[in-house]
């Protein structure tokens, strides 16, 4: 067993179930509200759970990887997508969209990358 692997498995389970409660409550409130086309409004709701998909499989499958040490292949692109995850957050934020910052989407993605990657 992997304690890196566990946590960061940990750490995407715990994003997926505030992402996909208390974000998906507080941002779909917003985005109801809004002016936006119907189908605008819908595809920011699909847009926002492959995100908390994405999450419960990065958690998945880094606890596999923690008990099934000969499948660490399969944490790799876990950790490219959430590293690049990370980086665009920053990206952004150091430029015009500077509340990304204030998110917890580009900690919980480093970190979640950063633990898997020490784990294998």
């Amino acid at each position: 067993m992997n304690w890196f692997l566990i946590i960061g498995a940990i750490i995407s389970l715990v994003g997926m179930f505030f992402h996909g409660v208390a974000g998906q409550t507080k941002y779909m409130a917003n985005i109801y509200k809004s002016e936006m086309e119907p189908l605008t409004k819908s595809l920011s709701l699909v847009s926002w759970h492959i995100f908390t998909i994405f999450l419960f499989i990065s958690a998945v499958t880094l606890f596999y990887t923690a008990y099934n040490p000969n499948m660490a292949m399969a944490a790799y692109p876990i950790i490219g997508v959430n590293l690049l995850g990370a980086l665009l957050f920053i990206f952004l934020g150091l430029g015009n969209h500077k509340t990304l910052l204030k998110m917890p989407g580009a900690y919980l993605m480093g970190a979640t990358a950063l633990l898997a990657w020490f784990g294998i």
